[in-house]
């Protein structure tokens, strides 16, 4: 029986996403700041829905609306308001927010309407849009009101106006829930606008311990930026002091010891680092500074404003507003552009379901770091290889890989990808170039040469790699069903390959395409009823596999059960089967299956014996 929907299955999974992901993760380390300038982890993201107001005053729409409301183009609101909806369940936040901005200019009356407006302008990134229409006045929820008031506060902040934004602060201060964000922002926009006793003032009493952290942070950095050294010294050593953990305070700290001159005592202070911390982030910072690079530059003003709503969006999910965390770093974007801010913002829309959105977030990661630029070209290929566009997804790894052609996880990635699109010679190209082909090469790219020798035809060497991979990960249950079943298919070895794939199946119970490689085991050597209740099981798992309906009709057929056979077949035609596949099942309708003589130690003996000279022979070399 052809492989191609098992091989299919397993190199969806394994190639792109557990396998090249893994070995990019794991050999090439990003500074934190690069990627993470906040201080904690970006919450869980959920689709933002729209606050239902307490009690507003709304005008009911009618049974009857007479006139209809309509725009120029003669669209009735009734129209815009569903294409706008389905444009934003859709991924579409910017064609959503304009539908939906075009019902609200139409239907002035409805409060709900607007609110919605104001939070899809918020999810597509037009903060200027969302300041606009801010829902405002009674009726109005808290969540959405003083969303609204923190956006244009913070659009003019980055439009260049500090003190007009400083000034609506202190006239009337955001409320809760969205305090938080204005409490940790306003020392830097007070310091933009030169009200420097507000910027320095001391944390108010009160505030969670988080919360007293970043603000401490926050006044330690406007210290150095007034030239306050002293005073900004010992704010870092007590900020460090109090939570050790932290790694961003003690990179921070560290940052102002080299520029201040006081290169040794910032390699003492990273070396005292948790283990965990100094074999990650802080390996580069001590390799940098002990080698006399260059001190980080000094944070700015409006890099410190951006990182504090960054560090904000962190903190909200701690206060139930999780999903808020994808506005808060457009408002941060908005103040201070960068790739690490892109970066976070693609993560959380990622969380939020909004793959549209995050999808442009990592397009817009620049070059200027190649590392930064292929995570995120690979997390868009990753996007499009989950909704099975892989011509589109390979196009993104392609770009990652030229980003960084050395990088073997890049490589890698690329070669299962091309796999998956049945690309086999330019595939095995990249598996047997000199960045994966090389000694030390891990079992996943044994494995995949081993799956594109095996799409080839040429069997000798797909077993000999397939077995390298085994010896590396012998209890991988991927690996041990893969060359299980090329045995059990092609009638060599077919009892170690059904013992192999019995071990796989013990190892992941739960998947459909190990087990019903372990039911074709069983029919493949005459257990046909035991075989018809495995790949009825597997069946149940992947209803939508070709192949697996395919083997139950099979096995339906040798158990006496024609009809039943038939049915699975005819089941198999509406499942997109390949064309070898298609043919097969056609010929089977009309003529039925003819008599098969099960695979006996005996009958695979000659085979076993020459298919294991050959993986010996392969192996070694020859």
């Amino acid at each position: 029986m052809p492989m191609k929907s098992l091989r299919m299955a397993l190199l969806g999974f394994v190639a792109p996403l557990a396998l090249a992901t893994t070995t990019l993760a794991q050999e090439a380390q990003p500074p934190a700041p690069a990627i993470t300038p906040g201080v904690l982890t970006v919450p869980d993201v959920q689709t933002i829905p729209a606050a239902a107001p307490a009690t507003p005053a709304v005008v009911p729409i009618p049974e009857v609306w007479a006139p209809v409301p309509r725009n120029s183009q003669g669209r009735t609101a009734y129209g815009l308001y569903l294409a706008g909806r389905s444009a934003l369940a859709n991924g579409e936040g910017s064609r959503g927010a304009a539908y939906l901005a075009e019902v609200s200019r139409l239907t002035p009356e409805q409060p709900s309407v607007r609110q919605q407006t104001f939070m899809a302008s918020l999810i597509s990134g037009d903060l200027d849009d969302a300041a606009r229409t801010a829902p405002a006045g009674d009726g109005v929820s808290p969540v959405i009101g003083e969303a609204g008031r923190l956006v244009s506060v913070i659009q003019t902040f980055a439009q260049g106006d500090a003190r007009d934004a400083l000034s609506s602060l202190k006239a009337r201060p955001i409320q809760p829930p969205h305090a938080l964000g204005a409490t940790l922002v306003t020392p830097w926009i007070a310091a933009e606008a030169g009200d420097w006793d507000l910027a320095l003032a001391d944390p108010a009493p009160g505030s969670s311990a988080e919360v007293g952290q970043l603000q401490r942070y926050n006044q330690a950095q406007l210290l150095e930026i007034r030239r306050r050294h002293d005073e900004a010294d010992a704010a870092f050593k007590a900020l460090v002091a109090l939570a050790p953990t932290q790694t961003i305070f003690r990179i921070e700290y560290g940052a102002f010891l080299e520029r201040r001159g006081r290169r040794e005592d910032a390699l003492a202070l990273y070396a005292a680092a948790p283990d965990a911390g100094r074999r990650t982030i802080f390996a580069p910072v001590i390799a940098r500074a002990g080698a006399r690079g260059r001190p980080p530059k000094l944070t700015t003003i409006r890099e410190g404003a951006a990182d504090a709503l960054n560090n904000s969006a962190a903190v909200l999910g701690g206060v139930g507003l999780g999903e808020f965390a994808a506005v808060y770093i457009r408002m941060a974007l908005s103040v201070a552009p960068s790739d690490g801010l892109r970066m976070k913002l693609g993560e959380a829309l990622t969380e939020a379901r909004l793959t549209s959105a995050a999808r442009a977030a990592y397009a817009d990661v620049s070059q200027d770091d190649p590392l930064v630029y292929a995570i995120a070209r690979t997390q868009i290929g990753l996007s499009f290889a989950q909704d099975d566009k892989f011509e589109e997804a390979l196009g993104e790894y392609e770009k990652a890989l030229a980003a960084m052609p050395d990088n073997p996880g890049l490589a890698q990635q690329v070669a299962g990808m091309l796999l998956q699109l049945q690309r086999y010679d330019e595939s095995l190209a990249i598996l047997n170039a000199p960045v994966l082909a090389r000694a030390g090469q891990g079992a996943e790219t044994h494995f995949l040469r081993g799956a594109a020798y095996e799409s080839l035809g040429r069997m000798p060497e797909a077993e000999a790699e397939l077995w390298a991979a085994l010896q590396l990960q012998p209890n991988n249950p991927t690996i041990l069903n893969y060359l299980g079943y090329l045995w059990v298919d092609s009638g060599t070895r077919v009892a170690e390959g059904a013992a192999m794939i019995a071990r796989a199946h013990a190892a992941a119970p739960n998947d459909g395409n190990i087990q019903d490689s372990l039911g074709w085991a069983q029919f493949r050597q005459g257990q046909y009823e035991i075989a018809v209740s495995t790949l009825e099981d597997a069946v149940a798992k992947e209803p939508a596999n070709a192949e697996i309906n395919d083997h139950l009709g099979d096995a339906y057929w040798q158990v006496g059960r024609q009809r039943e056979a038939g049915f699975q077949w005819n089941r198999v035609l509406t499942l997109d089967p390949d064309a070898e596949r298609k043919a097969g099942v056609e010929k089977k309708l009309v003529e039925g299956l003819g008599p098969l003589t099960p695979v006996s130690a005996e009958t695979e003996s000659a085979e076993t014996t020459s298919g294991a000279a050959g993986v010996a022979s392969v192996a070694a070399g020859n």
